[in-house]
């Protein structure tokens, strides 16, 4: 298990930009797959981005794609969301997750960290 610490999240107006990040904690991080998940109130949570250990490959969701960058720095410790051109669609509590196997299915996720909220005003 990897313990996990989102920061960055506030209240943005459309169009801004803003960049979260999750810490993580331990010397396994490298080993993990990580992943952004997004939950808006009174949906499911959703998967967001996802990138490799190496951060070779990343995968976005549609909604996202174009907007959002997902990066990580294994020698930090750090995995970071980059998100332009912001929604009111994108409001919701933003969650760093650790899996060890490339999915988008939070069920295959094992460590998440608490979420930090992210707000969009139109």
């Amino acid at each position: 298990q990897v313990q996990l610490v989102e920061s960055g999240g506030g209240l943005v107006q459309a169009g801004d930009s803003l960049r979260l990040s999750c810490a993580a904690s331990g010397r396994t991080f490298s080993t993990y797959i990580m992943g952004w998940f997004r939950q808006a109130p009174g949906k499911e949570r959703e998967f967001t981005a996802h990138i490799t250990r190496s951060g070779g490959m990343t995968r976005y969701a549609d909604s996202v794609k174009g907007r959002f960058v997902i990066s990580r720095d294994n020698a930090k410790n750090m995995v970071y969301l980059q998100m332009n051109s912001l929604e009111p669609e994108d409001t919701a509590v933003y969650y760093c997750a650790a899996t060890s196997v490339l999915s988008t299915n939070p069920e295959n996720y094992g460590s998440w960290g608490q979420g930090t909220q992210v707000t969009v005003s139109s």
